[in-house]
């Protein structure tokens, strides 16, 4: 079976909910939790949970957040490839309100001791058919490594630009087959390399054809799939490369959830779209897409991160 290769962040989250998200000089009552999460942790858990053999490669320190995160995953039966760094294991701080939207604060930790080369190393054994997944909440040395190392074994290479404050160049765009960026970062990445300025929020209401032509100049040669919250998500492919699709671009609508946390949802997403590809490469794109939004919606109706990823698959 084909796996799937997260590259990646490892964070023990701090969560507060709150009736509304906090702002400057704002004292909150609220509740309090702890759990896993980290971008690359959460993908790996999601593409697992939805039905792959997962790798996943991080950096932690050795303390307790450590041992929570291999006792996950060896849980999950995740693979774990960890580094062990003088930093202690990272975290992040989550306030999550009402309506389940939430803004993060994130302590980097062990994550900003990734290597590039134990990358490497970790991704060896990748091949055609499998998925490499990684993100930028690690050094962007190790994410490039990622990158190379998925394209040099023949396997699919797929980047999740976020956070979006993260600037990447035009030589990480050209490692990637496919890029998933939500509304904001795609905003970031269109103002960055092509000098174009959209606001976020406008970005699902553009034309299908200008959406298409942006994506297209700011990634010709693969395919971008722009997440767009409860709008769905829109997707745009090079002509020469429909990966069975009929069509180069569409709107995909979301899936109806009954919204408690919206934290993780994107990673939910990425790890089932990878999980989707790596197990059922004859099918066309937008199968792969619409089961990722599948996934993700569910994933909303849980609060957490990576504990909050359904169990769609237990062999």
């Amino acid at each position: 079976m084909a796996r799937v290769f997260v590259a990646g962040s490892f964070n023990v989250d701090h969560v507060w909910r709150v009736p509304t998200l906090p702002t400057p000089g704002a004292t909150l009552s609220g509740s309090y939790a702890t759990g896993p999460g980290g971008k690359g942790f959460n993908q790996a858990v999601a593409a697992r949970r939805a039905g792959a053999d997962a790798r996943f490669v991080c950096a932690l320190g050795d303390d307790v957040g450590a041992q929570l995160a291999r006792s996950l995953c060896d849980a999950d039966r995740i693979d774990l490839q960890a580094a062990t760094a003088d930093a202690p294991t990272g975290t992040a701080g989550i306030y999550v309100d009402a309506q389940g939207r939430n803004c993060i604060v994130i302590g980097p930790g062990a994550n900003a001791a990734l290597d590039a080369g134990f990358v490497a190393d970790a991704l060896q054994g990748a091949a055609a058919g499998d998925v490499v997944l990684a993100q930028l909440e690690s050094p962007l040395e190790a994410v490039a490594r990622a990158l190379d190392t998925g394209r040099s074994a023949g396997a699919t290479v797929l980047l999740n630009p976020a956070p979006a404050n993260v600037a990447i160049d035009e030589t990480m765009l050209v490692r990637a087959d496919i890029l998933t960026p939500n509304e904001t970062e795609f905003a970031a990445l269109l103002l960055r390399h092509i000098g174009e300025r959209i606001d976020a929020d406008a970005v699902g209401n553009l034309d299908q054809q200008r959406l298409h032509a942006l994506c297209r100049e700011l990634l010709p040669h693969g395919s971008v799939v722009v997440t767009l919250g409860a709008s769905g998500c829109f997707v745009s492919h090079a002509d020469a490369a429909l990966r069975g699709d009929a069509a180069a671009c569409y709107r995909v609508p979301a899936e109806p959830a009954q919204v408690v946390d919206t934290t993780g949802a994107g990673d939910a997403f990425n790890g089932a779209l990878a999980a989707s590809l790596a197990q059922r490469p004859e099918r066309a794109f937008i199968d792969h897409v619409r089961f990722a939004g599948r996934y993700a919606a569910r994933s909303t109706e849980q609060a957490g991160a990576a504990l909050a990823m359904p169990h769609l698959l237990v062999d």
